[in-house]
């Protein structure tokens, strides 16, 4: 049986249409004409028995069917897309990797490290993309996931990265001059927050036994990377996964102004489903990447 679906040319026309609102800047998009546009949304909205947009005399917008209709064709057509991108990477040896990344941990830990990776495979495309929760891998394009927490994920492998180690660290200017402080003394400055863990310092002030200070005062920054440079900045003290900051202490931008460190016991992962086990790309960025971690375990861990 034939199936039901529309020329691919008038879809692209009428996800651009309705993107834009416009099908003079499609028109210029898709490098057609105007006329051309509108013959294509025509025929789509002909085939399909309803409108899809609401044309006035120099503007247009979506009909309630039409604005349904573009986010699931747009949907589709970016898979069509990724499907086919990654097919082509299959002529070489290599293929493209979809990842989902906690974000900081992109770009302060695994970007620095992939020019190692593709020094050793340059015909792997690794796209990485933000996820901070986890999710089903069936509902998205994701091939696998690195993820901070528990080694638990449904249906999926996990192997172990590394664990995480908070430490309190500012601007050596806070500090003016002095080498290190008492954590009484850390509780006195502005402290810094990450939205996602609003307890880590309680936590922290806990295990130093300072149990008379508001540990809520202060800002809060969505991302640890916002955290870093507002510490910086010399805006406060923040409580930050002490890989993120390995080179900033090396450097001497950030100094830790007391020893004590929060322990978790969560850790970071690689997952991914159990049906891509025996994914030769898998397997080949899974040793790298496991590999390097350790190196980083043995090597930066302690600063």
């Amino acid at each position: 049986m034939r199936r039901k679906i529309p020329s691919t040319d008038a879809l692209i026309a009428f996800e651009a249409a309705a993107r834009h609102l416009s099908f003079t800047r499609s028109a210029e998009e898709l490098s057609l004409t105007q006329s051309a546009v509108g013959r294509q949304v025509a025929a789509l909205e002909e085939y399909l028995g309803t409108p899809l947009f609401n044309r006035f005399k120099r503007r247009i917008s979506l009909t309630e069917a039409g604005e349904l209709y573009a986010k699931r064709v747009r949907e589709n057509l970016e898979r069509i897309e990724r499907d086919t991108l990654a097919t082509m990477a299959h002529r070489s040896a290599g293929g493209i990797l979809e990842l989902a990344v906690i974000p900081t941990f992109a770009t302060r830990w695994l970007i620095p490290r992939l020019p190692e990776f593709y020094a050793k495979h340059d015909n792997v495309v690794i796209n990485l993309t933000t996820r901070a929760a986890p999710f089903l891998f069936k509902d998205t394009p994701f091939d696998a996931a690195i993820h901070f927490g528990d080694p638990v994920w449904p249906g999926s492998i996990t192997r172990h990265l590394f664990g995480e180690e908070i430490t309190a660290v500012c601007s050596p200017r806070l500090l003016a001059g002095r080498e290190k402080v008492s954590e009484r003394d850390v509780a006195e400055f502005t402290l810094l927050h990450q939205s996602a863990r609003p307890d880590a310092w309680r936590q922290w002030l806990a295990r130093a036994a300072v149990h008379d200070v508001d540990s809520m005062k202060g800002q809060r920054y969505e991302l640890f990377s916002m955290l870093v440079e507002a510490a910086k900045a010399g805006l406060g003290v923040a409580l930050i996964p002490r890989f993120l900051v390995v080179q900033e202490l090396k450097s001497g931008e950030l100094v830790r102004p007391c020893d004590l460190s929060l322990p978790n016991d969560k850790g970071y992962y690689l997952v991914y489903p159990e049906r891509k086990q025996n994914s030769p790309l898998i397997t080949t960025f899974e040793r790298w990447l496991v590999r390097t971690a350790r190196e980083y375990v043995h090597n930066d861990a302690v600063v």
